[in-house]
């Protein structure tokens, strides 16, 4: 069984930061690309940052420059460093990972933080 627990969010005034943090347990062989997502009211999942497993990163447009991503490979875990946080950054964040568990690959899901910028 894999899991991935994230920690981190929280309420934050415009312009302040928040580290949030992904750490996938379990099963597994290998962690392949990890990332994470947002979800805003009333609007889709979208895809905020990710990184490789040699460490290549990309980013959303809306967040490159204020965020970063990073990971940890020895602790299979996945950082989101976000700085100069604004109020259209609230929302849900999801960590996603590409793991291989036993003698399957898939895409693994974390429970979501609330991540709150306050005007």
């Amino acid at each position: 069984q894999v899991q991935l627990v994230e920690s981190g969010g929280g309420l934050v005034q415009a312009g302040g930061s928040l580290r949030l943090s992904c750490a996938a347990s379990g099963s597994i062989f290998s962690v392949n690309a990890m990332g994470w997502y947002r979800q805003a009211p009333g609007k889709f999942r979208e895809l905020v940052a990710a990184i490789t497993g040699g460490g290549i990163a990309n980013y959303a447009d809306s967040v490159k420059g204020r965020f970063t991503i990073s990971r940890d490979n020895a602790k299979n875990t996945v950082y989101l460093q976000m700085n100069s946080l604004k109020p259209e950054d609230t929302a849900v964040y999801y960590c996603n990972a590409d793991i291989y568990s036993g003698n399957s690959r898939r895409d693994y899901w974390g429970q979501g933080t609330q991540v709150t910028v306050s005007s």
